[in-house]
């Protein structure tokens, strides 16, 4: 029988709520809590990411387990992480006691099927054998994938979007519905269109200089000109080859890092992001998975990208969720940022979401959006720490003592998929838009400035840049220096070609 607060017999604990505490369980809060009241009328509250919900008293699912497991799926959703945590210490009899009540129940075939794939365990019941198949992932509450993998023994369709090892989860949100709505790669097709071919090869070149910048300087790096061409090159590669296997994944770290750093498999120490606030003291702002439970933890990884791949599951949710799980794994010593940046393009470039031969500078708009970009990363991270116990000795090495595979398998990845969701509408809005509209209005100033004076390509290149770096006027120094056989009346007439093609905008970041 489940405890309920005596003390506030007005707020009745139920579904994952009342099972957290009954079962005194350490765990990532669900995004929604439920309550029933003993009276009064439905009301939702928001707070903090967690929804609130109180339900009028013929709600009430009742006492035991099973009641309240029955309604945490049909109210609180699929959190596979609680489900596990609760499934490791729940008597076994006790789900039996629920599922022999309604044996042919969607919800009890439901948690069937997720007892025996949480805990691969098989309870001491016969396959069924009639009966339609169900979804165990509501289509209307969740993206899956399809087709799924039909599971005999509970008639289920299994439309999981990855396996036992790893399988984040996305909810059907408003503003995910919103996103498609928007028809973002139609609207990257509409801001392509109106420039020649030509002009977006060269783009090309320019995007992938700038999405290589921009990627190291998120993490304050500033890359040798080889690095930068060893990414570029890497970036030219990701319309064409699946990275998302283990020797890519390997090569791919080889190749971005200094050779020094080169990893030949995944990582075999506990690492961390943290940093040092004082002598001897370091503020941790996320502890990696154990070195034991990393391979398992990839292999689901590169299993799920796989079955999202072969799915009709949005380019876009296939990505955050392969990208940032990536990136919540950290398999390598170094580099997994990058990495992570660079599956983002992979996949979208793969799976046709960006047009052929575009690439979107999406590190630049997270660079210049970084409290967004942080706050994607800490969605998770701020919610893992409390749970993990770990120590750090005197040379910073760090050791994790409890086990923490489980809230990396199955994390609710909504918020990073609309926070990618959102960089991208930004990249295509600004960032695609302004690096296109600068190459062609650059193009338009060369024209006019070769009509004033006939100086050498490179001369009129320099012009336009020193022009662009000091609002459209070219300074008393840079003439002096580089244009002193230009006349006065030369020099207005082509500040006047660049005033008119860009307006007084700068470019100091070119």
């Amino acid at each position: 029988m489940l405890g309920n607060n005596q003390d506030k017999p007005t707020d009745r604990l139920a579904g994952y709520t009342a099972l957290i505490e009954q079962y005194d369980l350490d765990v990532i809060p669900n995004w929604h809590r439920s309550l029933v009241l003993t009276s009064g009328t439905h009301r939702i509250n928001t707070s903090r990411g967690i929804v609130e919900e109180a339900y009028p008293p013929k709600y009430w699912p009742g006492e035991t387990l099973g009641d309240h497991l029955e309604f945490a799926l049909k109210y609180d959703g699929t959190n596979l992480a609680i489900l596990a945590s609760l499934f490791q210490v729940v008597a076994e009899e006790d789900i039996l006691s629920y599922l022999h009540s309604k044996p042919t129940g969607k919800y009890a075939r439901r948690l069937w099927f997720l007892f025996e794939f949480l805990t691969g365990k098989i309870l001491p019941l016969n396959d069924l054998k009639q009966g339609n198949y169900i979804n165990l992932l509501e289509t209307d509450d969740y993206y899956t994938v399809t087709p799924s993998r039909q599971v005999r023994r509970q008639r289920i369709n299994d439309n999981l979007p990855g396996d036992q090892r790893f399988c984040p989860m996305v909810r059907r949100t408003k503003t995910l519905g919103d996103f498609e709505l928007a028809d973002l790669p139609e609207r990257c097709r509409q801001v392509v269109s109106a420039y020649s071919p030509e002009l977006l090869k060269r783009a090309l070149g320019y995007l992938y200089t700038r999405e290589t910048k921009s990627s190291f300087e998120i993490e304050h790096i500033k890359p040798t000109s080889t690095r930068t061409e060893r990414f570029v090159a890497l970036l030219q590669l990701a319309e064409q080859d699946d990275f998302c296997e283990k020797t890519q994944l390997i090569d791919l770290q080889n190749r971005i890092v200094d050779p020094r750093f080169r990893d030949s498999d995944y990582r075999v120490k506990q690492n961390y992001v943290g940093e040092t606030i004082a002598w001897q003291k370091e503020k941790i702002h996320f502890a990696c998975p154990k070195p034991g439970d990393l391979f398992d933890l990839m292999e689901g990884l590169i299993a799920a990208h796989k079955r999202m791949d072969a799915s009709n599951v949005s380019a876009v949710i296939h990505a955050a969720a392969i990208a940032y799980g990536f990136v919540f794994l950290h398999p390598f010593e170094d580099a997994n940022g990058r990495i992570h940046r660079f599956l983002i393009h992979n996949i979208l470039a793969r799976r046709g979401f960006t047009p052929e031969s575009v690439m979107f500078p999406i590190s630049a708009s997270m660079l210049k959006n970084p409290a967004d970009y942080n706050d994607s990363l800490e969605m998770f991270s701020r919610q893992l720490m409390p749970l993990v116990e770990y120590s750090l000795d005197d040379d910073g090495r760090m050791s994790v003592h409890n086990d923490t595979a489980r809230w990396y398998r199955y994390i609710d990845m909504t918020p990073q998929v609309e926070a990618l969701f959102q960089f991208i509408a930004q990249t295509i809005d600004t960032e695609l838009a302004h690096e296109l509209a600068f190459l062609s209005n650059y193009d338009e100033t060369r024209r006019a400035i070769q009509e004033i004076v006939d100086m050498p390509d490179r001369k009129i290149d320099l012009f336009i840049r020193f022009c662009l770096q000091n609002s459209a006027r070219l300074s008393a120094r840079k003439r002096a220096s580089y244009f002193d056989f230009l006349s006065d009346k030369e020099i207005t007439r082509m500040e006047l070609a660049v005033l008119s093609a860009y307006g007084s905008n700068t470019f100091d970041d070119r």
